[in-house]
């Protein structure tokens, strides 16, 4: 009996494993066509959303006729065809073969940005692992580099603008716990790297505030109230900049010309004004 239920369950496990190897590639029958009954028929497939039959035609394309302008074209149409299936490794290997071959093409900017968006939409959740999201980041860079007037490019940077701000939220979320936890040295790195790394992003204020936290905490006043001047300046009418000023007051720290969260910013930024010269 405990035999027969161990070969159902390798035999249950295989078809799984087949099943898998099924979905992971599509592989055609070797027949000879012409090139572009394979090309359009890999069209079809594509315009039916039947993206990983899609990109075996393609992928037959080159596999029959490797010298031919249409094989050429379906590299970058098996990528997309990949990219639209979620295969992104794939996509990503299918693009880079596509510019190795042909680095001068019309369609190299295209592939370029295929390989950033393959890395942007597999970014994880700031509790991740982010070497996706900076692989994302030096692709989207790349393209931009490349290609600063394209229509790729503009969409690039609008993507760059999240991404760093995903990065500096994990560098948010890593000082946090670091705070939490009474190790304030290590929080104030990541702080730090969010103030002088990702300045623009919408993390800064709360960076700065928290940095607060770490030298009110560590005992070096003056470290702390420079800091609390800067986000004051720089983000008057922020409620980072209100809970720096609660707490400073609050263990008797004094902000020398500082106004409160709660009047004219314009003021503010006169008095702070004398304080950086």
């Amino acid at each position: 009996m405990k035999l027969a239920l161990r070969l159902i369950a390798l035999l249950a496990a295989a078809l799984v494993l087949a099943s898998c190897a099924g979905r992971e590639r599509t592989q055609l029958a070797y027949v000879e066509r012409p090139v572009e009954q394979l090309y359009n028929e890999g069209f079809r497939q594509l315009e039916r959303r039947n993206f990983d039959r899609a990109a075996a035609f393609f992928d037959e394309v080159e596999r029959q006729h490797p010298f031919s302008e249409w094989a050429r074209r379906s590299i970058l149409m098996a990528a997309y065809a990949h990219y639209r299936a979620n295969r992104y490794d794939r996509a990503i290997g299918n693009a880079r073969r596509f510019i190795a071959l042909h680095p001068g093409s019309s369609s190299a900017p295209y592939a370029y940005y295929l390989i950033a968006i393959s890395h942007y939409e597999r970014i994880m959740d700031v509790g991740r692992d982010q070497s996706t999201t900076q692989n994302a980041l030096d692709a989207l860079e790349q393209v931009v580099r490349r290609f600063p007037d394209s229509a790729y490019a503009r969409d690039a940077r609008v993507k760059i603008d999240m991404t760093r701000d995903h990065l500096a939220g994990k560098e948010m979320a890593v000082g946090r716990w670091y705070l939490r936890n009474g190790f304030f040295l290590a929080a104030s790195n990541r702080f730090q790297n969010v103030i002088r790394d990702y300045q623009t992003t919408s993390h800064t204020p709360e960076a700065l505030h928290r940095l607060v936290e770490v030298y009110v905490a560590l005992g070096v006043d003056d470290e702390a109230r420079m800091v609390a001047s800067v986000l004051g300046y720089n983000f008057p009418g922020s409620p980072w900049y209100a809970d720096s000023y609660r707490l400073m007051t609050s263990r008797g720290i004094d902000l020398p010309d500082a106004v409160r969260p709660d009047e004219d910013p314009s003021l503010m930024r006169r008095a702070l004004g004398r304080i950086f010269g």
